[in-house]
């Protein structure tokens, strides 16, 4: 992404910019290579414009991760995530017996992995191709944030927005403890973008169809009747 611009930014316009180009500059150079003096420059704006917006390093720096949320967010749009199946009856509902719901919480898991690891393998291939820049970007940030307690809370809370959705689509395809199933989804995640951005793996990027296989077969270990589903995903690159 090209910060710089022809036209002088509108009022409206320059908070975003003046975060972007500090995303740019923290996966381009680092911690260390973000000022307001290389926002202004890289930006194209006048001397003093990062400044006046954010007065100091930690404004700025929180600015950036309020933006990270915001492009974060976009890389999956709510109808791309999978809707849980709200009609689904219970044991006593189909007349069925004391097993039933056991039952029916394994149909709930075998139906769903599918649509979840399709979305999760679909938000981490966008990451690695086409957002490497927005990984960088957090994990400088990330980092940070581990010696400045006001920029963890307000990292923390932006994670939030992101945990929060996968604890309730787990506890929707039948998880006994989506809250510690999600540590594991989320730790998943983290570590296929992170040693395929900066690790061990960063040479090439595997296909949607791999990613999706790995995900299912790391739901099938959580969620009741999800067995069944691994068969049938292949390895084809998309």
């Amino acid at each position: 992404m090209n910060a710089r611009d022809d036209h002088a930014p509108s009022a409206a316009s320059r908070p975003q910019l003046i975060a972007d180009t500090a995303l740019r500059l923290l996966a381009e150079r680092g911690m260390r290579g973000l000022t307001h003096r290389a926002v202004d420059e890289t930006a194209g704006l006048p001397q003093g414009s990062t400044s006046n917006l954010a007065r100091t390093r930690a404004a700025l720096l929180e600015a950036a991760v309020g933006r990270l949320a915001e492009r974060e967010a976009a890389v999956l749009t709510p109808d791309e995530l999978p809707r849980p199946q709200r009609d689904r009856p219970s044991g006593a509902e189909a007349g069925a017996g004391p097993g039933a719901g056991a039952a029916s919480g394994a149909a709930a898991g075998g139906a769903e992995v599918p649509a979840l690891a399709e979305a999760l393998s679909l938000a981490l291939h966008r990451y690695l191709t086409h957002h490497r820049e927005l990984l960088l970007a957090r994990y400088e940030l990330a980092l940070e944030a581990t010696r400045r307690p006001l920029l963890r809370e307000v990292y923390d809370r932006a994670g939030r927005a992101f945990r929060e959705p996968v604890v309730a689509m787990l506890a929707a395809a039948g998880s006994a403890a989506p809250e510690r199933h999600a540590l594991s989804v989320v730790a998943w995640c983290d570590g296929v973008l992170f040693s395929c951005t900066a690790g061990q793996f960063h040479a090439a990027v595997p296909t949607r169809a791999a990613l999706r296989t790995s995900c299912a077969e790391l739901l099938a270990g959580m969620l009741p009747g999800a067995g069944a589903s691994r068969g049938g995903t292949g390895v084809a690159g998309e």
